[in-house]
């Protein structure tokens, strides 16, 4: 009896491609969910569903819908890193022309063009709203999401004090938040547009002040 040639070894599906998929199916379902029916009402259960894995899936990698939110989030940040050319968001930093003003200007546009992206626009203010009656998962956003964003606004003003064009004793977290914090409570109240002329506005009151020079 003639010996068979030994069938072709099948092709090994790519474990580790098929988990990045299903953790970005996951990302954007979690971030789609609570922007569409808020964060109480989103759960592990229905963003398994969306995301098209099942629960045990979600539950190996997390431990609660509040860690897949900002794992989501941590993973927008960095996309939208890269998109601006860091490789990653935590090596980005807020750039350094040897102008404050117009290196201020330019990382605020920005982020008025991140705010006033839908995607993440939406899920942004559902998780603002929250923040605010459930102080723990707030403080943990805060400390997780944003704090980290205006340590480039530190690090950008404390250089800018090394070559003399902020005061020595200005307090750097004190000072973004002449420009960061109105722009802030513009976007989540709705007050009036946020746009490029007004967050160049701010910078130009939060630098030059609003006596006559």
């Amino acid at each position: 009896m003639a010996a068979q040639n030994p069938a072709p070894d099948k092709p090994q599906p790519d474990a580790a491609r098929r988990s990045l998929r299903s953790r970005q199916a996951i990302y954007d379902a979690a971030l789609a969910l609570v922007g569409e029916v808020g964060y109480p009402k989103t759960t592990i259960e229905g963003i398994a569903a969306r995301a098209g894995v099942g629960k045990q899936t979600i539950y190996r990698w997390w431990s609660s819908k509040a860690d897949v939110l900002l794992e989501a989030f941590l993973d927008l940040g960095e996309r939208a890193a890269r998109a601006a050319g860091a490789e990653t968001q935590a090596a980005y930093a807020i750039p350094d022309t040897g102008d404050l003003a117009a290196d201020l200007k330019a990382v605020l546009r920005t982020t008025v063009d991140e705010l006033r992206d839908p995607a993440f626009e939406v899920p942004s203010r559902a998780l603002a709203a929250e923040g605010l009656v459930d102080e723990k998962l707030g403080r943990r956003f805060v400390a997780q999401l944003l704090e980290p964003s205006l340590q480039l606004y530190v690090d950008r003003l404390r250089a800018a004090q090394d070559t003399g064009q902020v005061r020595p004793e200005i307090d750097p977290r004190i000072g973004l938040e002449l420009f960061v914090s109105p722009l802030a409570q513009r976007w989540l109240q709705h007050t009036a547009p946020i746009t490029y002329e007004y967050t160049d506005t701010l910078v130009d009151y939060a630098l030059h002040g609003l006596a006559p020079r």
